[in-house]
């Protein structure tokens, strides 16, 4: 099993800003060795995945298929980077396959395949599919009294898709509480910003208005996610809706609210630039 200190406050923080470190860290490489990926959208999740991983999951990656492990699934499969790079640090697969990531017979490609890479609960890419698995494993869990929790990560631009209001319609009616969604609002989709393409906000509102209890929190603070997850669980009668407040990019100056970066490789003087300003923030971090 995965486990974090969760009685010391500050050593929780301390040790998701550390994982968030390493994780963007781990993007970055294997991006640029593999000269093509999505970083933008994986770096801004960063957090996200570090708190889910390192601190509220339920798993174990010496057995990926045991059956009461808590769900992770990443809707947004074209941030397939971070999600590797969760798995490794988690002791799935080798820190060492990282660098294999989209290579030729590699089990990391572009987006997650469930039939190769231990630990993805779902094949995803084409964005609202992997929110609409979700409901069922959550349904599924539900109608066997199982005691695992679902979790499941979309995009701000991924709402565009009519699928995921239709999904959330389901778990609604099905009251299913043992269902947390969390949405990186990180107002870029591909090349455009989201504004321009449909607007999506006032997205608490909405997410409300479809039954869901919603937490609105600043998706870099790994602190407040680590609450809000906690507060998720606790919820009963419906699902819970967890509104990540993000930046693009985060944490590489050139990348940040850039949509130029949504899925390019940065070159090797770049790689050596971004991993420097990573590291002088994480110092300076406390």
């Amino acid at each position: 099993m995965v486990e974090v200190v969760k009685t010391d406050r500050a050593a929780l923080v301390g040790s998701l800003k550390d994982r968030a470190y390493q994780l963007r860290r781990d993007v970055l490489e294997m991006v640029a060795a593999a000269g093509s990926g999505h970083p933008g959208g994986s770096l801004s999740s960063a957090e996200i995945l570090a708190a889910v991983y390192f601190y509220k999951l339920q798993h174990d990656p010496k057995n990926p298929t045991w059956p009461d492990r808590d769900r992770f699934i990443l809707s947004k499969g074209h941030a397939a980077p971070i999600l590797y790079a969760a798995l490794a640090e988690s002791g799935y697969f080798p820190h060492s396959d990282l660098e294999r990531l989209r290579k030729l017979h590699s089990h990391l490609q572009g987006h997650p395949d469930q039939t190769k890479t231990p630990g993805v609960e779902v094949s995803a890419g084409s964005l609202g599919q992997g929110f609409s698995f979700a409901q069922g494993v959550a349904l599924s869990g539900k109608l066997a009294g199982a005691g695992y929790h679902v979790y499941a990560l979309i995009g701000d631009g991924e709402m565009d898709e009519g699928q995921i209001w239709e999904a959330a319609l389901f778990a609604a009616h099905h009251k299913l509480d043992n269902l947390t969604g969390i949405v990186d609002v990180n107002g870029i989709q591909n090349d455009y910003f989201v504004k321009d393409i449909l607007v999506t906000e006032p997205i608490v509102d909405k997410w409300r208005a479809f039954g869901w209890h919603v937490i609105d929190i600043d998706g870099h603070d790994v602190g407040a996610i680590a609450d809000a997850l906690d507060q998720a669980t606790a919820i009963t009668g419906q699902p819970t809706m967890i509104v990540c407040r993000t930046v693009k990019g985060k944490g590489v100056s050139f990348m940040e609210n850039n949509p130029d970066w949504h899925g390019k490789a940065p070159s090797k003087e770049q790689l050596a630039q971004a991993l420097a300003e990573l590291e002088t923030a994480h110092a300076n971090s406390g």
